[in-house]
């Protein structure tokens, strides 16, 4: 596994490594021993699977409390995928970066607590794993403003976005529960 440093220190993108012959590939994509190695010594305990199609967006979301660190891929199709940095004394704090993720590419993205999550489907359609290091609750969930313009955020979308209520109220940035 390699890690990919971004422009959030603790925010790493993740290349497996592959090994594909004419029969398919096979990758590891999660191996705990590995992951520590490279700076992601988290305890794992729940996966989450959607599906989605073009045009959808979720997000941006985090919880404040039972703050969940994710380990997110795509296995089928292609997402956008957005990170927002929400910790007030963070130097970054307010900055977001966007990374392609495909079932192509095979690229795997650790979002740590702290940061805003969301994603919107460029392809047809797009099948999106998420690792997290707790359990969902409900009450803790917030979600920031997918198209909040102090972000500016260009979601690559020919159009509005297929939005969820509660992701269609976001808070904008200025308005939003914030980390530490």
């Amino acid at each position: 596994m390699k890690r990919l440093d971004t422009r959030f220190p603790d925010v790493y993108l993740l290349e497996p490594r592959v090994f594909g012959d004419d029969r398919g590939f096979f990758y590891e994509s999660w191996n705990r021993r590995t992951l520590a190695s490279i700076g992601i010594d988290v305890d794992f305990v729940q996966d989450n699977h959607s599906l989605s199609s073009r045009g959808v967006l979720r997000g941006l979301h985090y919880q404040i409390e039972h703050a969940q660190g994710k380990l997110v891929r795509a296995i089928q199709g292609e997402v956008y995928d957005v990170v927002v940095d929400l910790r007030r004394t963070s130097p970054t704090f307010g900055q977001w970066e966007g990374f392609t993720l495909s079932a192509q590419n095979k690229q795997m993205l650790w979002v740590p607590p702290g940061y805003a999550h969301g994603f919107c489907v460029v392809s047809e359609t797009a099948e999106f794993l998420y690792k997290v290091t707790d359990y969902w609750h409900p009450e803790a969930e917030r979600t920031l403003l997918w198209n909040d313009p102090s972000l500016a955020i260009p979601w690559p979308l020919s159009g509005e976005p297929q939005l969820a209520p509660k992701d269609a109220h976001g808070k904008l940035l200025a308005d939003a529960d914030l980390f530490p």
